[in-house]
């Protein structure tokens, strides 16, 4: 074989010196689950104040199901609505429609859970509504997938209701709850932003319950232990973004447990006192009753994971919230007492300010770190890059 033509060598060559001269700082710059700007923003206590107002009117929110509309549904008080949440630390941003959708300019947020996930997702279409209430919009519902269009931005957020995110396959025996499969996982691909929920439907039984058998393997149970259930189901749930999640153009977000209040006794009270007339959270920044013992699951499971998923740990701060339910004023009025799902205007509006919130840290986080790495300013940068590309380029070449 003949000499190689320099000609043919110069790209190649090129490329693999541009390759180690440019960083990659999207992939490099980790943000910390609970911190930002050394601040944990999940510690912290309810602050009420009397001027405070919820980013939006549930009575004007198109978007509301029923079963979350409290004051429709007739709740009297309206002091939980003047509960902010404040961290030990710092202050939170304020939540800004207009930034948040400015920073996912073209991009798409999938929301992939329960009904907690619906509560969440309700939250935000609500608040970017009342940001931008003239913006042209779409809301298109087909199956379990919901669809909310901000058109101006060429946003998506879009809702996948999953209760397991692991399959429910119907087979000759019944349904099946498959804990090693993801065959739905397909579905989740080519988003942005992956925001995952699950917990509450691992706990029904009877009717509530969804399956009718459970798989793992080839065994195959009519029940078992559903922490050891859940904690299978959320490890081949880990396994399958680490297979398939590119991280350096996808955020993954694993929402944490919500809690719920239907046990006077986690804050102190009763046993028979529930979320049912309740209208003040608990004071302090403490849960008498500690983390319930899926939060502990989640987080070994996402400590093992290869890929950064961050942790929007809401547990903590919602369990102090016992006055935020719907209660006797949810889907089913005064036949039930829903103290599972929130009101909105309510708190999951804090968690989506604090999803904002991680946002606009990771956002800024990369942007001060590739600033380390290249301080020269603006356009300069890149050029410099590849004019030291091309010195150390022609040295090996020649």
């Amino acid at each position: 074989m003949g000499p190689v033509s320099p000609s043919f060598v110069y790209p190649f060559a090129l490329a693999l010196v541009l390759a180690s001269c440019l960083d990659r700082p999207a992939v490099d710059a980790k943000v910390a689950p609970r911190e930002v700007s050394g601040c944990d923003v999940f510690q912290g206590s309810w602050v009420y104040n009397s001027s405070h107002r919820p980013p939006y009117d549930s009575t004007t929110c198109p978007f509301i199901e029923a079963e979350f509309d409290c004051r429709k549904n007739g709740r009297p008080d309206q002091l939980y609505l003047g509960y902010k949440w404040k961290p030990s630390a710092c202050e939170l941003p304020s939540f800004s429609g207009e930034d948040f959708l400015r920073r996912m300019r073209g991009k798409k947020i999938l929301f992939v859970g329960d009904s907690l996930s619906l509560n969440q997702w309700q939250s935000l279409t609500c608040m970017l509504h009342a940001s931008l209430p003239r913006s042209n919009y779409t809301l298109a519902r087909t199956g379990d997938v919901s669809t909310f269009d901000v058109h101006d931005y060429g946003v998506s957020v879009v809702l996948s209701r999953d209760a397991f995110l692991v399959d429910v396959v119907k087979e000759k025996i019944g349904r099946v709850l498959k804990l090693d499969s993801i065959v739905n996982g397909d579905a989740w691909k080519g988003y942005d932003m992956l925001v995952f929920n699950t917990w509450h439907w691992w706990l029904h039984t009877g009717r509530k319950q969804a399956w009718d058998y459970i798989q793992q393997g080839e065994t195959i149970r009519k029940d078992m232990d559903r922490l050891v259930a859940f904690k299978e189901g959320l490890t081949t749930w880990s396994k399958w973004v680490d297979s398939n999640i590119d991280p350096t153009t996808t955020t993954v977000i694993f929402q944490g447990i919500s809690p719920t209040h239907y046990n006077g006794k986690e804050w102190n009270e009763s046993g028979t006192t529930t979320c049912d007339g309740q209208t003040e959270p608990v004071s302090g920044s403490e849960y008498p009753a500690g983390p319930p013992p899926p939060a502990a699951v989640v987080s070994e499971v996402l400590g093992k994971m290869a890929t950064e998923v961050t942790l929007l740990d809401i547990t903590k701060l919602s369990q102090l919230r016992k006055d935020g339910h719907p209660s006797a004023f949810g889907f089913e009025g005064q036949r039930g007492n829903d103290c599972s799902h929130w009101c909105l205007a309510g708190v999951p509006d804090t968690w989506n300010q604090l999803l904002y919130t991680i946002l606009v840290n990771r956002v800024d986080q990369i942007s001060s770190e590739a600033t380390k790495r290249y301080p020269t300013a603006g356009s300069r940068t890149f050029p410099v890059l590849l004019l030291r590309a091309f010195a150390t380029f022609h040295v090996l070449l020649f």
